[in-house]
């Protein structure tokens, strides 16, 4: 009896969880520049990647939550666009849907082999906000320094890629 009452208990608790949604991580998705186009209702980021040394390879752009918990973590991020550089005057332009207006950092790496893997002396990045990096902390800023704020349309970023 007292466990029926302790499951009754929590029947509400368990709704709410499951009426809740869930930020959903890994999502791999195409480039749609129209979910950024001034119709869009968002919220979304258009993003400015600026810099790219070479029209070669692939160029990954990821979101994250801008927690210390989520940023740069393995398997953190919300959503990933992965496509060959065809830079038109060293730059390309992307759309990164969010689940909601919120604070955010998003991190792009230009593999220029297009091997899958961070080569730090011939691999570009850059990072929302464009912080600083060194080679002391391998690229990776601290989440205060990459954050922004989304707002429920869309929001314009520019980064601007580095080159060690």
């Amino acid at each position: 009896m007292v466990m029926l009452k302790v499951a009754v208990g929590l029947m509400p608790v368990v709704a709410m969880m499951v009426a809740v949604p869930a930020m959903a991580h890994g999502q791999e998705i195409a480039n749609d520049l129209n979910r950024c186009a001034a119709s869009a209702k968002g919220p979304a980021v258009l993003v400015d990647v600026r810099g790219f040394v070479e029209a070669a390879g692939t160029v990954r752009v990821q979101s994250y939550t801008a927690t210390k918990a989520t940023w740069l973590t393995k398997g953190e991020w919300l959503n990933r666009i992965d496509t060959p550089v065809r830079p038109a005057s060293g730059g390309m332009r992307f759309c990164m849907p969010l689940p909601e207006a919120g604070r955010y950092g998003i991190a792009v790496r230009h593999d220029r082999d297009g091997n899958g893997k961070t080569d730090i002396s011939r691999d570009g990045g850059g990072f929302s906000n464009n912080p600083s990096i060194s080679i002391f902390n391998l690229g990776k800023p601290s989440v205060e320094k990459a954050a922004f704020y989304a707002g429920p349309g869309v929001t314009r970023i520019t980064i601007n890629l580095k080159y060690m």
